[in-house]
Parts: C-alpha cells; structure tokens; sequence
C-alpha cells in the first residue's frame, strides 16, 4: 500500500516553528510588561512610603529641611510614576503586537494544516478507488477463469 506524503510538510514544518517563536516572543513581552508593573508599583510604594514619613515628620519636633526633603521626594515620585507609566504603556503595546502576531502565526499554520488534511483526504479516496478497481480487476478475473474452465468441461 502506497504511503501518505504530503508535499508541502516543509512549510508546516516551518509554519509550526514560526508559531513556536511567536509563543516565545509573547511569553518574553509578557514578562517584561510584568516587570514594567512591578516596577511601577514599588513606585508606588515609594510614593506612599514618602508620604508616610512627610506625615510624620510633621508630627514630630519641626524639622524643616527634613519636611523640605520629605516633600521633594514626595513630589519627585509622581515624576517617575509618570515615566513609569509610560514604559508600561510601552510594554502593553508590545505585548498586543506580539499577540497580533501570534495570531497569524496560528491561523497561518491552521491553514496549512487544513490543505494536509485535504491532501489526505484526497490520498484516501484515490486508495480506496484503486483498492476498488484492483477488486474488479480480481472479481472479473476470477469470473473469467471460471467461465473458460466450465467452457473447457
């Protein structure tokens, strides 16, 4: 019986691969958008920390450079929210693009996979008319020995 080789195996092949790489890259800007929100949130920490402090050095015996500091850091922090937020919104954006790709890398294999199928659909029918055609060819052999052999008689 023949064997099933499809023709086009080297681009599934590649295919799967290319979804594979899509996968890591996702995974990799997942990551860094993680660390961009950590980061963004020990800011925030940072912020609360500050003030924390600014409070209570106002408690405390007045201390003016130290309310000054206080203050300043503070005020400074909602700078470097800022910035962070933004590196965040950066990493988002990178993450939805390797999304965006992953998605074609997916429907690009399935493609490719659904004409395999077809292919092997195609393959099993054209086996199934030569097994069918290899049974007439033996039915009408078999009927034709049988006949000459009674004619022979």
């Amino acid at each position: 019986m023949a064997k099933f080789k499809y023709g086009m195996q080297n681009i599934l092949d590649l295919k799967s691969k290319l979804e594979e790489q899509q996968k890591m890259a996702l995974a990799t800007a997942r990551i860094n958008l993680n660390d961009e929100e950590d980061r963004l949130n020990g800011l925030y920490l940072r912020k609360q920390d500050y003030e924390n402090k600014l409070r209570a050095s106002y408690k405390d015996k007045l201390d003016v450079n130290a309310i000054k500091r206080g203050a300043l850091a503070y005020e400074s922090m909602d700078y470097f929210i800022g910035l962070q937020k933004i590196e965040v919104k950066k990493a988002e954006g990178k993450v939805k693009i390797e999304q965006d790709k992953m998605v074609e890398a997916m429907k690009e294999r399935k493609i490719q996979e659904k004409l395999k199928e077809k292919a092997f659909g195609k393959f099993i029918k054209e086996m199934n008319a030569e097994e069918a055609k290899l049974v007439d060819e033996l039915v009408a052999y078999k009927y034709g020995t049988s006949r000459n052999e009674e004619e022979w008689r």
